[in-house]
């Protein structure tokens, strides 16, 4: 993977802790960890549109409390957001329907104690950073960033009496600390992902920031393809694809650099094919 570009594409104003997004029809859509609204920005005529997900929806909620919006994924009409599972008040998943405006809410703390289970984790090391909904299947990408943790993807079919899997990943090091996930999207049988350093030991507590990679994955095998550094101090946390041509394809990229700011970068990574 050479050849890549990566540059600040435009700024949004009245966001802050961006944490995912959704490219489409020249709308992004963000998520925030701190956040209960889903943001709408139009991209053309520069207009910030929030929708809310809970009754008194509210922005910079506290740590305690936030619901940690980690995860958005796009399947059809539909945009699906995940809590973390990171405490007992980040399990919740939104449903939105483009077409309608119509929100469903679903509590998911018995998938997540089964996937705790399932990938032999403690309470406290669950931590949904990135989702995947293809092929009648979610993808769940864990970010092994707590103490004893691992880095993997749960793969959850639709009809769960197939059963759930979780898949260990490998992931390289920055400072001889592993990376862990922070996003990842699917475009034909390749999964990119973003993979960010910090030193820390905990899915609550943040560290200092040792920089992204981001990575090829081949979807049918979850094999890593190649990995490239894209910063050694920044955090990114969503990638949604932006353009695709014959010769190059365009993410656009979103940093979470844990200020309660209410303004967000949206970056552009251009990959040479």
């Amino acid at each position: 993977m050479e050849n890549f570009k990566l540059t600040n594409h435009f700024t949004i104003k009245g966001i802050s802790a961006a944490s995912g997004l959704v490219y489409s029809q020249n709308v992004l859509f963000v998520i925030s960890d701190s956040s209960s609204f889903l943001y709408q920005f139009d991209i053309d005529r520069k207009l910030l549109l929030k929708f809310p997900l809970v009754k008194n929806a509210k922005e910079n909620i506290e740590k305690e409390n936030k619901p940690d919006l980690e995860s958005i994924t796009q399947h059809g009409n539909q945009l699906i957001m995940l809590g973390s599972g990171s405490t007992q008040k980040r399990n919740s998943m939104f449903t939105l329907d483009l077409g309608t405006d119509t929100l469903k809410t679903q509590d998911l703390t018995a998938l997540y104690q089964k996937l705790k289970t399932i990938g032999s984790f403690t309470d406290n090391q669950l931590n949904i950073e990135g989702a995947i909904y293809a092929h009648q299947t979610m993808l769940l990408f864990q970010r092994g960033n707590s103490k004893n943790s691992r880095n993997g993807i749960f793969i959850i079919p639709n009809n769960q009496e197939e059963g759930i899997r979780f898949i260990p990943i490998s992931l390289p090091t920055l400072d001889d600390i592993e990376t862990t996930f922070t996003d990842a999207i699917l475009i034909g049988d390749k999964i990119y992902f973003l993979a960010c350093a910090e030193n820390t030991e905990s899915t609550y507590e943040d560290g200092e920031v040792l920089g992204t990679v981001l990575g090829i994955m081949h979807a049918p095998t979850f094999e890593i393809i190649n990995v490239q550094l894209l910063s050694k101090h920044q955090k990114f946390e969503g990638i949604t694809l932006y353009k695709e041509s014959e010769t190059e394809i365009k993410f656009l990229l979103c940093e979470d650099n844990d200020t309660e700011t209410l303004e967000t970068t949206i970056y552009q990574l251009t990959l040479k094919k």
